[in-house]
């Protein structure tokens, strides 16, 4: 039987990574992260999609996604699966690049590697991350994540451009600009000077969300910023253009699966 949902943050040693572990038969929805993820499955299973393709992750197999890549993720039978994940702001990655000579921005190449080196790895970088005692921990850190990431990321292949870049793009930033407000996909249009089914189109093809769907986003994404921040919740749920506090704790445990609160401990 399912055990439900269990997810817990547990503190790491540097403040621009996140330690997750997870147990749970929790169905995500099409959602984005700002950070860099890697993680491996325990037990159970997932199948995901995202715009690199559908994807099955089996015990033992090295999970990825990069920042704003949109996926979503659902267990494989009836039960829970479990996993751990490290969650990586991108200037970690940034200095990864550096100690590899890497001057092109880089990506995880794969959504998932089944590859027992860097299983290995990972539980150990794992450790270094959540290891708040040792007085090298940093260092050891450091090294083990340089260890784990080096035959895993690659330099990121450049998309084509597609013709509506700088009409969806106008959009994006109209959202962007202003959370608050809850746009009509006739004042979208506008925007993007097109007609609305055409403005739908496109800008799912362009972010892979829908207008509606990409504020959501953008709302989770800002009111995590401002959680780590140290924000009382009450005030992140208002900056974010939510209805109240309950009602950015149902959208964020509906979206990451755990709530606010437990996000920020």
């Amino acid at each position: 039987m399912a055990r439900g949902q269990d997810f817990q943050s547990i503190p790491t040693v540097d403040h621009r990574l996140r330690a997750v572990t997870a147990s749970s038969s929790h169905v995500f929805p099409r959602h984005s992260h700002d950070e860099f993820g890697i993680g491996i499955m325990l037990c159970g299973g997932q199948i995901s999609a995202s715009g690199r393709g559908q994807v099955i992750s089996e015990p033992g197999d090295i999970m990825t996604v990069n920042p704003g890549e949109v996926h979503d993720g659902a267990p494989l039978g009836r039960g829970d699966r479990r996993w751990l994940m490290l969650y990586m702001e991108p200037e970690i990655i940034s200095s990864i690049q550096q100690g590899l000579d890497i001057a092109e921005q880089v990506e995880f190449e794969r959504p998932v590697f089944t590859n027992r080196p860097a299983a290995q790895q990972f539980y150990a970088t794992f450790q270094a991350a959540t290891d708040r005692v040792a007085p090298s921990s940093l260092l050891a850190l450091e090294e083990s994540m340089l260890h784990l990431l080096a035959p895993l990321i690659s330099v990121r292949v450049k998309q084509d451009t597609v013709k509506c870049d700088g009409a969806m793009a106008r959009v994006r930033q109209m959202i962007c600009d202003n959370l608050m407000h809850n746009p009509s996909l006739t004042e979208l249009a506008e925007v993007a000077n097109a007609s609305p089914f055409q403005t739908l189109r496109a800008f799912r093809a362009f972010t892979g969300l829908t207008p509606h769907a990409f504020i959501l986003q953008e709302r989770a994404n800002r009111a995590r910023r401002l959680i780590t921040s140290g924000e009382s919740l009450a005030d992140v749920a208002a900056a974010c253009g939510y209805a109240d506090q309950s009602h950015m704790t149902r959208e964020f445990k509906r979206r990451y699966g755990m709530t606010p609160a437990a996000f920020r401990a």
